[in-house]
């Protein structure tokens, strides 16, 4: 054996790698956690400029009917995303209890199948957050779409 490795116990090892890898997990739910409210943030903050804009124009103003459908579809991205950012916090608390079931199994007889399943639930969930975010993405083309449909209803988009 090298010197590096003489007198390690790799049970100890192993057992280092098994809590560390759900905790690199919950670092990257954080992570996505962040960018998900961060992104709500602005969806909330837009809505209340669509809104404030709305009230200020005559009715009948076609720019009306315009805002309406983009907060209806901004109102669907922001359920959606707090839906995601939900699942994220599920997803880490999955790999929280990942790490203590496999830290526990020191002291306590804790099956192998149960932290095997909660960091499989994890995974579950962040494949789960993602499909969310997909859709948001999605609804946020829908929006932009509108946008561009007005702003160039009169003159051709470059390139066109």
């Amino acid at each position: 054996m090298n010197g590096v490795t003489d007198g390690l116990d790799f049970s100890s090892i192993q057992l280092i790698g098994t809590a560390v890898t759900p905790a690199v997990m919950v670092s990257g739910c954080g992570i996505l956690a962040t960018g998900l409210d961060n992104q709500i943030s602005r969806i909330t903050s837009r809505l209340r400029d669509m809104v404030r804009e709305w009230r200020t124009l005559p009715e009948g103003h076609p720019r009306r009917t315009l805002l309406r459908d983009e907060v209806a579809i901004m109102d669907r991205r922001h359920a959606i995303l707090a839906k995601a950012i939900g699942i994220t916090y599920a997803a880490l608390l999955s790999f929280v209890a990942t790490s203590l079931l496999y830290l526990l199994r020191r002291s306590v007889p804790v099956p192998e199948a149960l932290p095997v399943a909660s960091f499989s639930v994890g995974v579950l969930l962040l494949g789960t957050m993602a499909v969310f975010a997909l859709a948001s993405l999605r609804l946020s083309r829908r929006a932009i779409a509108l946008e561009r449909e007005d702003l160039f209803r009169d003159v051709p988009p470059p390139g066109a």
